[in-house]
């Protein structure tokens, strides 16, 4: 009874900074708004980009990333809020800043005839045909990819198991946007100067004291009108 009891306390505290997360849909809003060549848009394909090989089996960690995202954020959440804070503050200001990009400077990404049948193909069209080959630069995928890297890194629990098994899956997920051809190198690469450059941004302004400043002044609010009842 005591386990449930622990385990229940452990979930209402970590259920008001999980809540945050859902800043990120709301936000994402704009990226379907944006995702069109109505204001132009440029390609950024260089020689190198043209020399990588198109490989569909690359699609499966491509789709992999929205669970990585979560799964990660909600580790950094029960074990290190500090740094759960950092992280989603910094993904929250780089999609914002992402999709001011896309306002002012649209690219978009050539992509190849899909003829293959399996599996891996039928997921490669699935994701073409419900994401527009525009928004590219900086990449999405990579900036939050590259900021749980950092996330972790920067946390009291790293270790060497988290610290390799976020490392891989980031890796894989940044290396696959390249051969399922959703990204140029140029998007690579501003994606993860982006990142670096707002994370440590995040340590000058200090944003988790502010927020958690904000958690502490809600569940006090909270507390108060529970005893009032």
């Amino acid at each position: 009874m005591e386990r449930v009891r622990v385990r229940m306390k452990r979930i209402k505290e970590n259920l008001l900074p999980l809540s945050l997360m859902f800043f990120i849909p709301l936000v994402n809003i704009f990226y379907a708004l944006l995702n069109s060549s109505e204001r132009g848009a440029l390609n950024l394909v260089t020689s190198l980009d043209n020399k990588i090989p198109f490989m569909e089996g690359f699609i499966l960690p491509y789709v992999s990333w929205y669970g990585f995202i979560i799964f990660t954020l909600i580790y950094l959440c029960v074990y290190d809020r500090k740094i759960y804070y950092k992280t989603l503050a910094s993904l929250i200001i780089g999609l914002v800043l992402c999709y001011i990009t896309y306002f002012i400077f649209q690219t978009t990404v050539p992509r190849p005839k899909i003829d293959g049948s399996n599996i891996c193909s039928k997921l490669v069209l699935l994701i073409y045909g419900a994401d527009k080959p525009y928004n590219c630069f900086p990449s999405i995928h990579v900036l939050t990819c590259f900021l749980m890297v950092r996330g972790i890194y920067s946390s009291s629990i790293k270790n060497k198991l988290n610290v390799t098994i976020i490392s891989l899956m980031a890796t894989m997920i940044i290396i696959s946007t390249l051969f399922v051809k959703q990204h140029v190198i140029a998007d690579v690469v501003s994606g993860i100067l982006l990142a670096d450059i707002i994370f440590d941004f995040m340590y000058v302004v200090e944003i988790e004291k502010f927020i958690l400043m904000l958690g502490k002044k809600a569940a006090k609010i909270s507390s108060n009108k529970k005893l009032e009842t």
